[in-house]
């Protein structure tokens, strides 16, 4: 079985508030205008460009495995992994021209991890996720996993992308092979910018917008011994995947079973030394 962790302390970061959706409504207003030549645009899907490493499909994965046995039941969110997420024309152009291999780099094609909230229609497959398509909702939650050749643009641009532009609530960094963990809780004054989430005493930290800590976790998960990023609840209990919960309701039908099997063979002995004692 794969380890748990020790229980956390009971205190858990003060609430602070939370920008809300019509804080971003002047921005997404402005981009109104240019509504109509995006649709025009003929949106690429994916670069062909391999992800960094085999963890960094993997990692991700599992943190948002984690987030939807967390929220089980709820159909008001979206997650997007390893996706391009569009949020203005000049953006979309500069991804349409790389993908043509007609410039270097596009300042920003997308997240690693982002999550949505009040999505209802959650359910529907999107190829990409673009703002002026989705009623103007930007990310609530941004996860970028680092790599020697993004930390620094994630940690700088991509950051104050997400503060000033986005204005995304939570945003979390991590790295798969050395566990550098970090998050940020957007504050508006004086100005948009991210104030660091101090860490619990299990290095854990409190992400307002999924209700539960975002930590570290060692254990096998599909054949694959790793350091994982998942979820705890508010009382430190590890959110368990589906897989996991189906395991332990296996292992615990079992047991059971075997306990069965065990108290039959025992009354049927009982009933054998009866008769015996009895002649029979």
């Amino acid at each position: 079985m794969a380890k748990t962790a020790a229980a956390p302390t009971k205190t858990r970061p003060a609430d602070h508030p939370t920008p809300m959706m019509a804080e971003r409504e002047p921005d997404y207003a402005e981009q109104l205008e240019a509504i109509e030549p995006i649709a025009r645009l003929n949106l690429p899907e994916e670069d062909g460009i391999p992800l960094e490493s085999e963890l960094h499909y993997t990692v991700p994965w599992i943190l948002r495995l984690s987030i939807q046995a967390h929220w089980e039941g709820r159909t008001d969110y979206y997650i997007g992994c390893n996706m391009f997420l569009y949020y203005a024309y000049e953006q979309a152009e500069e991804v349409i021209q790389e993908v043509r291999r007609r410039r270097r780099r596009a300042r920003f094609k997308g997240p690693d991890l982002f999550l949505v909230r009040g999505v209802e229609d959650a359910d529907r497959p999107r190829p990409y996720w673009a703002v002026w398509r989705e009623g103007g909702r930007y990310p609530d939650l941004i996860v970028e996993f680092l790599s020697p050749s993004t930390a620094q643009h994630d940690k700088t641009h991509k950051k104050e992308l997400y503060a000033t532009v986005f204005r995304t609530p939570e945003y979390f960094w991590y790295d798969p092979f050395t566990q550098e963990f970090a998050g940020f809780r957007l504050a508006m004054f004086p100005d948009w910018h991210y104030e660091p989430i101090a860490p619990n005493e299990q290095g854990w930290l409190w992400s307002e917008v999924l209700g539960a800590y975002i930590g570290t976790w060692q254990g096998k998960l599909y054949g694959r011994e790793q350091t994982w990023l998942r979820l705890y609840d508010a009382e430190g209990n590890l959110v368990l995947l589906s897989e996991e919960r189906e395991a332990i309701a296996r292992a615990q039908a079992e047991q059971a079973r075997q306990r069965a099997e065990a108290a039959e063979r025992r009354v049927a002995e009982l009933e054998a030394e009866l008769k015996r004692l009895r002649g029979g």
